[in-house]
């Protein structure tokens, strides 16, 4: 698990090819820039602009995951070198300053705009359709590893693309200490949507309630 909080900002500073043809995934190597590594072990997790990755090699200032086929469909930010936010995994002794995340993103949104609105940034984000009942006024949601409020939320029909449209403001801490600073119109991002409206969803369904 992990909270949203971004603890710092790293760099992907080498994509392998594993072994396997097209189907196969890649072998990252991360420089953890000021992320202490020395209480992380092989198999422990660790968040890659909110996907959730397991060390399976380290140094003092690095460390190595592999990214499946399948992760690598379902993500952005995992196919390339560049910078990238990075949480370790929540334990029971710190503070859950953002929400509770899983590391799993549930799908790709687009950025719509990304522009300053007095001393603070406005972004706006299109998310597929079907994450749209998740989505709430003050709820909360993961844009690349980064916990976050919603403040506006509408769903838009343009045919046969539907979209949820939701807006978020980032202080100027925000962009400072993460990767969001990059975003641009047309950049794509993983989303994570709230952990407790997931099972809210699924419990009302197998209730026999209406789903939302």
């Amino acid at each position: 698990m992990f909270t949203g909080i971004v603890a710092a900002v790293g760099n992907i500073t080498s994509v392998a090819p594993l072994a396997g043809g097209l189907d196969a995934g890649v072998r990252l190597v991360v420089d953890a820039g000021p992320l202490p590594l020395a209480d992380v072990a092989l198999g422990d997790s660790i968040a890659i602009n909110g996907a959730c990755m397991t060390v399976v090699e380290k140094t003092d200032k690095a460390f190595t995951v592999d990214v499946s086929r399948e992760s690598l469909n379902k993500t952005v930010g995992l196919e390339a070198q560049g910078e990238v936010n990075l949480e370790k995994a929540l334990t029971l002794a710190e503070r859950l300053g953002g929400h509770l995340v899983s590391g799993h993103v549930d799908g790709l949104g687009v950025v719509h705009s990304f522009e300053p609105v007095g001393e603070s940034f406005e972004l706006i984000v299109d998310a597929p359709q079907e994450l749209a009942k998740f989505l709430a006024y003050k709820g909360s949601v993961v844009v690349n590893g980064v916990s976050l409020t919603v403040n506006r939320v509408e769903d838009l029909d343009a045919g046969a693309n539907k979209v949820c449209r939701f807006s978020i403001n980032l202080i100027p801490h925000t962009i400072e200490v993460t990767t969001l600073k990059h975003l641009k119109a047309g950049s794509q991002v993983n989303l994570e949507i709230d952990l407790i409206a997931r099972y809210v969803e699924r419990m009302l369904a197998r209730s026999g309630g209406a789903p939302l």
